[in-house]
């Protein structure tokens, strides 16, 4: 930046300009007397060239004399770039209630099954793995839609590829329950039975004695029950496989062969792909709302907007421009908030998982919409008037507003209807590329908006985290019988699932489903590593010596772990947090304590001026 610039400036600016200057100097003189370093007078010396910047001066000159005096640059200079303008039109007590929500809805990935067989007897015979089942079918010889079981611990292993399994009739069992002597011919047939009256084992046992070649349970619900054996059952010899499926698909085949339509069925389970390629997209989406967030403001550096810029709110009035108004816009986390908050959010947990229904899920999502268009309004106006120059100048007079810039009125219906599509359409096949556009328009913002102040806050923060997300993925089935957080995470009894995550479909996987991750997953190591690049511009560090690379790279490692641990552990829930937060905490902390930044990381933003200018 040149100083000769600042010719060009008004008679008032320029003044301003020398008594900056004249301050600076003094600091100096003093700092030389005193022996103290220059970082102080670097950042000193980065407010002046702000102060010189010709492009800034339309901004700068709209302060009062009051306002100038007493260093009151840095509230103001949030005028002069896209995103601190765009920040004016949040709301911090929605983004704090955002946050919460964020947590709560964080979890793991989806489960096969809503009953776990910890504690079953496993006797020879009954040690079988679990396996998902898909069930062909012909009606009269037309395929039906395939009904997802679940195999039994006992019986025999189905084959993985469809080729290999033989296709057979289906039979109602007689008397249906199968429980007792049949009556019905089931030779080289599948039998059909429903749940319940005895035994699993004593089913099968009396299908298999009847001559059938596997057996369907027609479960009383739509959930997969595990089947396993009884303390009893110390010797099993059933030799068929045996398969739960929901009750509606074994009502609609019971339906057919009650009139006498003729029905075919074949069994196999598929295996799944090692590396599943929506993994990898995930991980990328991920990563790349981090890293976005956290170079934001440099992406948007030196925009010349005014304050109008993004606000369709009222003006503020004269005293726009002073530290406290700015300061409000900002949620800087403090270690007790971060404890408050973990509580907070565990509360919210245990009424989702205690109320949550249609209407409540319904409240979630408009709250997901209205923070989706917030988050895309402030990212379109910021991206196109980087793009458009001339869209940031052309303003309208509105009731009750005053002035606004044009772009940022019209864009207003276009983020509203594109969150009133994806609310409308959510359940299509489409709807995903939806929900993460408006998630990572509004992670962005709430990043913009959050900042932790140090890593004694995050430590804080990150490590309440951490123990809330094993707690009520691991520890709460031992309370509550279930996992309470996969339970809302898949909005159990109500047929949604909450839209607080990023989700892509397994588009080569046989079982289909989505990959997904919780925005806290992505909310919470994102603060931490949104902190590390501004650490990183206020210590002059460069991109190896600096944290924000490694920090980015060990979020990275932190995702992939968790997948490799999904995979290992059979697709159960796994509380992403857990892997990471020693990825991203106690990788700055190691790394500060070996270079011997530990001290200044710790302590960083006590007595400094790092937030002179408006940084991520």
């Amino acid at each position: 930046m040149k100083w000769a610039a600042a010719a060009t400036v008004p008679l008032g600016a320029e003044a301003e300009s020398n008594e900056a200057r004249d301050a600076v100097a003094a600091r100096r003189r003093r700092r030389r007397a005193t022996g103290c370093g220059g970082r102080q007078l670097a950042v000193e010396w980065r407010r002046l060239a702000l102060l010189n910047c010709p492009g800034n001066w339309k901004g700068i000159g709209s302060l009062s004399p009051g306002q100038r005096k007493g260093g009151r640059i840095r509230a103001h200079a949030a005028t002069l770039h896209p995103m601190a303008a765009a920040r004016r039109a949040s709301r911090l007590p929605f983004a704090a209630a955002l946050l919460v929500l964020l947590l709560a809805g964080g979890a793991a990935a989806d489960d096969a099954s809503s009953d776990d067989d910890a504690g079953a007897p496993r006797t020879p015979g009954c040690s079988n793995k679990f396996q998902l089942v898909k069930v062909k079918n012909w009606v009269n010889g037309t395929e039906g839609a395939t009904v997802v079981g679940l195999s039994a611990r006992f019986g025999a292993s189905l084959p993985r590829d469809m080729h290999e399994a033989q296709k057979s009739f289906a039979v109602l069992a007689n008397p249906f329950d199968c429980c007792s002597n049949l009556t019905s011919k089931l030779t080289n047939s599948v039998a059909l039975a429903t749940r319940g009256e005895c035994a699993f084992t004593a089913k099968a046992k009396t299908a298999q004695a009847g001559g059938a070649v596997g057996l369907l349970v027609i479960n009383d619900n739509e959930e997969l029950y595990k089947m396993v054996c009884s303390e009893n059952d110390t010797s099993i010899n059933v030799t068929m496989p045996v398969v739960m499926i929901p009750q509606s698909a074994g009502k609609k085949l019971k339906d057919f062969l009650d009139h006498g339509a003729s029905v075919e069925v074949q069994l196999y389970s598929p295996s799944r792909p090692v590396v599943e390629l929506s993994a990898c997209f995930l991980l990328i989406m991920a990563v790349g709302t981090i890293v976005c967030a956290s170079l934001w403001s440099e992406f948007v550096a030196c925009e010349q907007v005014d304050e109008r810029y993004n606000q369709l709110t009222r003006k503020d009035g004269p005293n726009t421009g002073t530290n406290s108004g700015e300061d409000k816009e900002i949620f800087e986390i403090s270690a007790k908030g971060a404890i408050v908050f973990i509580i907070i959010a565990s509360v919210f947990l245990l009424l989702l998982f205690y109320f949550m229904s249609s209407w409540f899920v319904w409240v979630l999502i408009v709250l997901f919409c209205i923070g989706g268009i917030e988050g895309m309004h402030v990212c379109l106006v910021t991206l196109l008037a980087r793009i458009f120059k001339d869209c940031g100048q052309k303003t309208v007079q509105l009731p009750f507003l005053g002035e606004v810039l044009t772009l940022s009125v019209g864009i207003v219906p276009f983020c509203v209807v594109f969150a009133i599509l994806w609310a409308v359409y959510r359940h299509a096949s489409f709807a995903w590329i939806g929900q993460d556009i408006l998630g990572i328009c509004l992670m962005i913002t709430v990043l913009q908006m959050a900042r932790l102040p140090n890593i004694r806050v995050a430590s804080a923060l990150l490590s309440a985290a951490f123990v809330y997300d094993i707690f009520w993925v691991f520890i709460s089935p031992l309370i509550f019988h279930e996992s309470v957080m996969i339970a809302v995470a898949r909005g159990d009894n109500t047929g949604e699932s909450i839209p607080m995550l990023l989700r892509i479909p397994r588009f080569f996987d046989p079982w289909g489903g989505y990959d997904m991750i919780g925005f806290g997953d992505i909310i919470f190591p994102g603060l931490l590593v949104a902190f590390s690049y501004r650490f990183d511009r206020a210590s002059k560090k460069g991109i190896l010596n600096g944290y924000f690379l490694w920090l980015t790279g060990g979020y990275a490692v932190g995702l992939f772990l968790t997948y490799l641990a999904l995979f290992l552990m059979d697709g159960h829930g796994q509380p992403a947090l857990l892997y990471l937060v020693p990825c991203t905490l106690g990788l700055i902390v190691l790394l500060g304590w070996v270079r011997g930044d530990l001290h200044d990381l710790w302590n960083y933003g006590k007595g400094r001026m790092e937030n002179l200018v408006d940084e991520p």
